[in-house]
Parts: C-alpha cells; structure tokens; sequence
C-alpha cells in the first residue's frame, strides 16, 4: 500500500503541488485505507483525496461530470486520476463508505496550519467563532436526512474562526436537528461563540458561563429581563442601552447568572445583544455581532465557488466526505492566498490558479516526444522494397 505522504503525480504541475504542499511535506494520517480482500483498492485514499480536491477546484456539479473529466482532461489524467483509471462503481462506492477518519484528521490538521499562517485580525476581541447551520437540499431516497412535510434536508453545523476567516469545526445532522446543542461542541474555555437569534437560550446561558466559556447572541427584542443595574450610554453612539440584567420570567425561564445586555440601532432596527463579556464597551459588544455575518459570507462564497452542496453521495457517511473535502479543498486556497500572495481566498486567485494548472499541463504536454507516424504510401513503397529484395 502507497504511503500517504507521497501523493505522487505521473506528471506535475507546479500549481496543483504548491497547493498540496501543506499536507505532503508535514502530515501524514494514523490510519491508512488497506483493501478488504486480496484486490488492490482501486481508489487509494491518495487518489480519493486529490479528486475530491479537484472536484471542488473545478467547480464541478455532479460526480458524473469528475468521472469524465479523469477520463477526459489532460491534467486530471495525468495529476489526479488512478494508473489505471477509475470505474464509476468504485469511485461511489469509495466515497460512500471509505476515507472519513483520514480526511478528518487532514482537516484537523490543516485548521491549525492556516492558524499558523494567517493573522488574527481581531486579536484584541480574543478568540471569536461564529456558529451557525445550513441546510442542504436531499432527495426523497436519502431517507435519514428528515426534515419535515416529507421534504429532506441535510444540516451542517459550522464553527467559524472569524479572525481568521476559516471554517475550524463542522458537524452533519438532519435537517430537522436543533443547532443550539452543538455550541458546546464547537467552543472551548475562553473562547466567544458569536451568535444568532436561534441559539437563544437561558438555560444554555448559565451553562456557558459557568464552563468559562463567553458568547455574544442576538435575542428576541420581547424577552423580559429584570434590570441589576445600568451602564451610561455615550451621546451620539448606536447603543442606545447597556446593562446587567436577568433574562427570562422568574419561575418559568430566569437565567440564575447575571449577564450583559446591550442594544444598538442600524439603519432604524433595534438589535439586542446578550453577554458575559464585561471586559469590553458597548460599541465593541456591538462590532463583534457585526462580524457574525462573516460565517454567512463563506457560507455563500464555499457554495457558489467550491459547488459544495452539489451532491455526488447520498448516504450521510458520503456527504460527510464530500463536506469535508470541500472544507479541505478551501484551507488549501486559504493557505496558498496568504503564502503565495498575502492575501485572503478570492475567486479571482481561484480562477488563476485554474489557469496556472491548464497552462503547465498544455506546456507539458507539448514537452513530449512525437511518435513519427508513417502514411499509407511510404508503407506501401516499404513493403514493395521489401518484396525487392527477396
């Protein structure tokens, strides 16, 4: 069995191995994909790994489109593809049921080396991670991802480092599954959950603050609150309170710890904010709801750029592999746009990119030595030569 830290290339291009680079040259996974029988596997996880990659790359819309291009494209021939090709059972069957544990770890891996690479651009604020779902659209024969009025749905569950705009956790679910239990999943002591109205919960609140962990949500302008004690607003400022407060109804949904309200006016619309981070003005309270739409943005850049949620499996084991190839495939460009151009991913860079990979394998292609081929009148005239002689 081929070591993972090879990924080798019959024919490289320099593009595609520079984007690479951050899993060759320093990771290589603790569990190995091995065959089930005495057959080789026909996909390697290497092999699996680079297609998922170049399925999201390409912007490809269904597995059948990937298939052809390995068949077809000279770069995906030659860069991407098995030795000896792929059939199309196999590439399913691969996805559907082998390499989750493997891309988990590279995914795992590479949160950390974009950690390393790109800068935190509100450090001061501390650690920031916007939580938030997203549905993705099923077929009736994908039967787990339940949702309701016999519609399907699947969820995604992301934990977003918004200082460095990478996605750092992700979780699949139903479409019917709730969101607020997976904050506890996604955040560690001392970090700041940024959050949406849907994630209200006073129950959640003193559980958080207890576990030492900070969150900034939005809630509902109709909760009741029970004043402790209140802060002066600056003149001129869009906050127009700031106070310490008890959410909820005595007896019913009171939150026990004490915590921080803040609202602020945009545009003429009232948001309220609830807090345990004391340590920070009004204003800033406010700055950091504000950057919450950051996870909204990838969200609509990984699915209109990458085709995320164009689906090429339909069991949650295979979708999985597909999310987190997809997460895989952004760090990649995340890390490459910092290192190779100091700067963040853009569609611009990604399109590049594409044309930096189709360029060096038109070069290479052309570096190949012509086989001379011979007409059918200089065979003939061969021939009767031949006859001559004899």
């Amino acid at each position: 069995m081929r070591a993972f830290k090879r990924l080798k290339q019959r024919r490289k291009s320099r593009a595609f191995k520079m984007l690479l680079a951050p899993i060759v040259k320093r990771f290589k996974p603790a569990n190995m994909l091995e065959s089930r029988g005495d057959r080789p596997l026909q996909l390697t996880f290497d092999d699996q790994l680079k297609a998922l990659i170049f399925f999201h790359l390409q912007e490809y819309s269904s597995g059948r489109d990937l298939l052809q291009a390995l068949e077809q494209n000279d770069f995906a021939k030659e860069c991407v593809a098995p030795p000896k090709g792929i059939k199309k059972s196999a590439f399913f069957e691969a996805i559907n049921t082998r390499g989750l544990e493997q891309l988990g770890e590279i995914f795992g891996h590479l949160v950390k080396e974009a950690a390393g690479v790109i800068p935190a651009e509100y450090a001061h604020f501390g650690n920031l991670v916007a939580i938030d779902g997203s549905l993705i659209d099923a077929v009736l024969s994908m039967e787990w991802a339940d949702y309701r009025g016999g519609s399907k749905k699947a969820k995604t569950h992301v934990g977003f480092d918004i200082n460095r705009g990478i996605p750092r956790k992700i979780f699949l679910t139903d479409g019917k599954e709730g969101e607020r239990p997976f904050v506890d999943k996604i955040i560690d002591k001392d970090e700041t959950a940024v959050l949406d109205r849907g994630y209200q919960c006073h129950a959640h609140f003193d559980q958080w603050q207890t576990d030492g962990k900070h969150f900034v949500c939005r809630i509902q302008e109709r909760t009741s609150r029970t004043v402790l004690r209140e802060h002066v607003v600056p003149q001129g400022s869009i906050v127009f309170y700031d106070a310490v407060v008890l959410l909820g109804t005595k007896g019913i949904n009171r939150t026990e710890k004490e915590l921080r309200l803040v609202g602020y006016r945009v545009d003429s619309k009232d948001y309220w904010i609830a807090t345990n981070r004391h340590d920070l003005t009004a204003e800033e309270v406010a700055q950091i709801y504000k950057l919450r739409w950051s996870i909204e943005a990838f969200f609509g850049w990984w699915k209109r750029h990458l085709k995320v949620y164009h689906l090429i499996a339909r069991s949650q084991y295979g979708l999985m592999v597909q999310l987190l190839g997809g997460l895989i495939t952004y760090l990649l460009l995340a890390i490459y746009c910092r290192q190779q151009h100091n700067e963040p991913v853009s569609v611009n860079r990604v399109r590049e990119l594409r044309n930096q990979i189709a360029n060096e394998t038109a070069e290479i292609l052309n570096q190949r030595p012509r086989k001379q081929g011979h007409s059918r009148k200089s065979r003939r005239l061969g021939r009767k030569k031949r006859r001559a002689k004899t």
